[in-house]
């Protein structure tokens, strides 16, 4: 995943959501909606997360130090992270704790329809931005569903504005729903259920959300990588058996290690000239390696 469709991403993301946000808050104050209340604490939260991805951007594409000598890939990880906390803390609890106040003391919710229509107003906007992230998503997805981009991307600050461009139609679909009822039924207590909901949806996305950061930060393997220079491997005379392989991630970068077994009659000058060769080559049919490392050995 290139930097720039991130960030292109994350800016459209983040200029959607301020108008949103923006317009939300408005309408809450005006019509005392719960929903829309927490539509906009949504909102609001997200543009935070997006400034938070963006430097996490930015501080991963640092140049590699001594002390840090990998570089520091994994540090849009952390940043990520700290947003599906957010998310999960600001988005998620705040709105249930403003519905359930809303649910012991109701409050009567005024011009309920204009409420409606800065609803469908923000689901043309979250529309206009999720297909954004979405066509960004396309240049690594591939042949994946969604779901197992989902599960094996490395670009977690793609994944984490999809998961929010979701979350918040859904949102808006709930909050335009219970604020329906309301306007038929006449009873608010709809509309402060509707807040606990969104509340309730926001937390379950930022887990999911954080249980894939999780993993990413550990070092996840990078299952298409390691596939992909095993059968490479397999196919060079010069090896007679490929033990091992590790594709690990490292941000946008993968360290690749291998493990295999070469002739016992080269010379140490031929094993390191073919082994130059074949991860050079390795280098080039996948930009995103930065570090392969072959050790010659004959048992697993």
């Amino acid at each position: 995943m290139s930097h720039s469709n991130s960030t292109s991403a994350i800016i459209v993301a983040f200029a959607a959501n301020l108008g949103i946000a923006l317009t939300k808050t408005g309408a809450a104050v005006w019509t005392g909606s719960g929903s829309l209340l927490a539509e906009a604490i949504h909102s609001v939260a997200d543009c935070g997360n997006q400034v938070l991805l963006f430097i996490g951007m930015k501080r991963s594409a640092r140049t590699a130090t001594q002390q840090h000598p990998m570089g520091y890939g994994r540090e849009a990880y952390i940043w990520s992270m700290m947003v599906a906390i957010t998310l999960f803390s600001v988005g998620g609890l705040f709105s249930i704790h403003e519905g359930w106040l809303r649910y012991h003391e109701p409050q009567a919710v005024e011009n309920a329809g204009i409420a409606l229509t800065i609803l469908a107003i923000a689901v043309v906007l979250e529309g206009f931005s999720l297909r954004a992230a979405l066509g960004a998503m396309e240049s690594e997805r591939g042949d994946r569903k969604i779901w197992q981009w989902f599960k094996e991307t490395q670009s977690s600050e793609l994944m984490v504005v999809i998961g929010e461009d979701l979350a918040a139609l859904l949102g808006l679909v709930i909050a335009a729903a219970m604020l329906g009822l309301t306007m038929v039924t006449g009873n608010s207590l709809y509309d402060a259920i509707g807040s606990m909901l969104i509340g309730a949806l926001l937390i379950v996305v930022a887990i999911l959300i954080g249980r894939e950061v999780h993993s990413l930060l550990l070092g996840e393997a990078d299952a298409q990588i390691r596939d992909a220079v095993h059968r490479y491997l397999e196919k060079q005379s010069c090896v007679t058996r490929v033990l091992n392989i590790w594709a690990i991630s490292h941000g946008s970068q993968v360290m690749v290690a291998v493990k295999a077994e070469m002739p016992p009659n080269l010379s140490v000058g031929e094993a390191v000239e073919l082994i130059n060769g074949m991860e050079k080559q390795i280098k080039t049919d996948h930009r995103r390696i930065n570090w392969v490392f072959f050790e010659i050995d004959n048992s697993d």
